[in-house]
């Protein structure tokens, strides 16, 4: 494939944006090589600005659960933008919005719309101090709860992309008050909340925050009885448990992966999906923590384009087409078919491939032995998946450019899209 024109702009781009890009990660520096620029996307077709068509498994990183340029989110969009894009006051769109998340996630008996989920951890993170009166948080070796100070330790995504161990600017003060555990490691946690329970209480654990099925350091699924492990140990402990399911909510089961898992967290965190492809992001949970939320109490949260119109009309859309009966069944069937496609290719072609999948969301390890944990996943060999990687986007198809990421199908990869994807995966596994 010729990439003329995006290499013409990606050297445009480093002289006016930092590395060329707008988000680390589409700098395709774990795999080597300029970025793909795209003009546009159609169902679950990405196309660039030379004219060439992949099947896209990225959709946004996550958002794009029903494909681009859905025709009746579109609808949505330009409806609500007719009636202007934002007023910084409340309005009817909004409360109905949050009505519905309430009723998918009951779990969040109260939310607040924010515009990015690094807004929702980190207010969720604020809330949990607030409400808790303590300082500590708990996040997973290699998880990735967006770019907020406390959140930069021992990060997953594009940090783990880059080999960064966290990130310049984070103060030490702040990074004291993140701790790390591994991944599926129950006794660790135990540990670590017993090491905490001799501190004085503004010392001691306020909340532990999970992806409940990890994404960005790859997908990695929960071992049997580890989300129920999390959720005994915080009880016991006093700390809040919250589940950042700004990339598993309403992509592995309609009320996110705490109606999968049957795990109720006491805050949750949305975002992507929650969207419909536009800015927006969603916290809440319990009644009575959310009354610490300003203006009803002291913890302080605010946000110019907080409920958007146009973002929360296509959520508002999007949620209302997936709602619809069989819409997660027919997701796990493509899926499955694609993942278990790929993963018979490599036996064949004596390549050694671990593919993890929850629902629609999946990775394929280029490892020996299964990734259960941040340590195993770094274990994998990233110079093959790079030549994967581009061995695939050459014969038309868009995998996230890292090693670390998670790929997600949508409704719209019907049959003709998964067949090309598999012809495509047969080829490139004789090449890596």
């Amino acid at each position: 494939m010729q990439r003329e024109r995006s290499e013409a702009l990606s050297e445009r781009a480093r002289r006016v944006i930092p590395g060329g890009v707008n988000s680390p990660v589409r700098a395709f520096r774990g795999v080597g090589g300029d970025p793909v620029f795209v003009a546009r996307g159609k169902g679950p077709y990405l196309y660039d600005v030379d004219g060439n068509e992949y099947v896209d498994y990225v959709g946004s990183w996550g958002p794009l659960i029903l494909g681009h340029a859905h025709p009746e989110v579109l609808e949505a969009i330009a409806k609500a933008a007719a009636d202007g894009t934002s007023f910084g006051a409340p309005t009817e769109r909004e409360v109905r919005f949050a009505e519905t998340l309430t009723r998918l996630v009951p779990s969040m008996q109260k939310v607040r719309l924010v515009s990015s989920g690094t807004e929702a951890t980190m207010s969720a993170l604020r809330l949990a101090r607030g409400a808790t009166g303590r300082d500590k948080i708990v996040k997973i070796d290699g998880g990735y709860h967006g770019h907020a100070d406390c959140l930069l330790v021992a990060a997953g995504s594009g940090a783990a992309t880059l080999g960064l161990p966290g990130s310049a600017g984070v103060t030490d003060g702040t990074a004291a008050d993140t701790l790390t555990v591994p991944w599926n490691d129950e006794a660790a946690l135990a540990a670590l909340f017993a090491a905490h329970a001799r501190e004085p209480d503004k010392r001691r654990i306020a909340a532990v925050i999970v992806e409940p099925v990890c994404g960005n350091m790859g997908c990695v699924p929960p071992a049997p009885g580890w989300l129920e492990a999390v959720r005994r140990l915080t009880r016991e402990h006093g700390a809040l448990l919250i589940f950042d399911e700004v990339m598993t909510g309403f992509r592995v089961a309609l009320g996110g992966a705490q109606a999968r898992y049957q795990i109720e967290p006491d805050l949750t965190c949305l975002g992507k999906i929650v969207g419909g492809g536009l800015p927006a992001a969603a916290y809440g949970g319990r009644a009575d923590l959310m009354a610490h939320i300003a203006p009803d109490g002291p913890v302080y949260q605010a946000g110019t384009l907080s409920g958007n119109p146009l973002a929360v009309a296509a959520g508002e859309k999007t949620l209302e087409l997936l709602g619809r009966p069989g819409i997660y069944e027919a997701l796990e069937r493509s899926s499955a078919q694609l993942v278990d496609g790929i993963a018979a290719l490599a036996r064949e072609a004596g390549v050694p491939l671990i593919a993890n999948r929850v629902g629609s969301m999946f990775t394929g390890f280029f490892a020996n032995q299964p990734v259960v944990d941040y340590s195993s996943a770094k274990r994998s060999d990233t110079a093959r998946f790079g030549r994967f990687f581009h061995a695939m986007l050459d014969r038309g198809v868009y995998l996230a450019p890292s090693q670390f990421e998670a790929a997600f199908v949508s409704l719209a990869h019907d049959g003709r899209a998964l067949d090309r994807t598999l012809e495509a995966a047969k080829h490139a596994l004789k090449t890596v």
